[in-house]
């Protein structure tokens, strides 16, 4: 049956949640007339969707063999995050390097409203979390690496989106950017970036926690 593509989902976004979720299982092969007549759309965009998904690591391509699913494994989950564990530190010594008061007030801003909504909403949660993040690196410098930075939070948000959030990770997100703010403040630079490595460890570890109790073919709750 084919899918017609929702006007504000990209076939992008479509192949990639049909991959996290399993309706395209590990290791299948990708056919791009199969996933065009699947979505409604023409080839052009969804050689591109792959293109981009082959960048990403969800797609694996070889000469003769054409495009077939990655498995979306702890392992998987695990590269990612051990990368997140030295990229974030160094964004944010560059942050420290110029923070201003105005910069730090804007952290404790987000972080009274992400205190304030306390989860329950957790759409909302990920974009003034996203927002915290950005106040400490959307000025580095190296676009590159915040680019890199940008990819990874989305691949891990995109798996991570469709499990619950634990009580026990729900309360470390809180005491972190707290700790956080607090290092920042007082200019405490090795801290910080202990904090936030412990942060995107966290984060990663509790994912790949969530796939081993729910399944990495667990239904999406938005």
């Amino acid at each position: 049956m084919t899918q017609s593509l929702r006007p504000e989902t990209t076939v992008y976004e479509l192949i990639r949640e049909d991959i996290i979720t399993g309706r395209l299982s590990p290791n299948e092969r990708l056919k791009v007339s199969d996933l065009a007549g699947r979505h409604g759309v023409s080839t052009s965009p969804v050689r591109e969707a792959l293109q981009v998904l082959r960048g990403e690591g969800f797609v694996v391509m070889n000469p003769n063999r054409g495009a077939r699913v990655r498995p979306i494994d702890e392992a998987f989950v695990r590269d990612i995050y051990e990368v997140e564990t030295l990229i974030e530190p160094h964004l944010m010594r560059g942050f420290l390097e110029m923070v201003t008061e105005e910069r730090i007030a804007e952290l404790k801003a987000i972080q009274a409203e992400i205190e304030q909504l306390d989860f329950a909403d957790e759409r909302r949660h990920s974009d003034l979390d996203l927002k915290f993040h950005l106040v400490t690196y959307e000025r580095h410098y190296n676009t590159h690496l915040l680019a890199l930075w940008q990819k990874h939070r989305d691949i891990l948000g995109a798996i991570s989106h469709r499990f619950p959030v634990a009580l026990n990770r729900r309360k470390a997100v809180i005491e972190e950017h707290r700790a956080l703010i607090e290092a920042i403040t007082s200019q405490n630079v090795d801290l910080a970036c202990k904090i936030i490595a412990k942060h995107a460890e966290g984060s990663g570890k509790h994912t790949i926690t969530q796939m081993r109790v729910y399944g990495t073919g667990a239904a999406a709750r938005f």
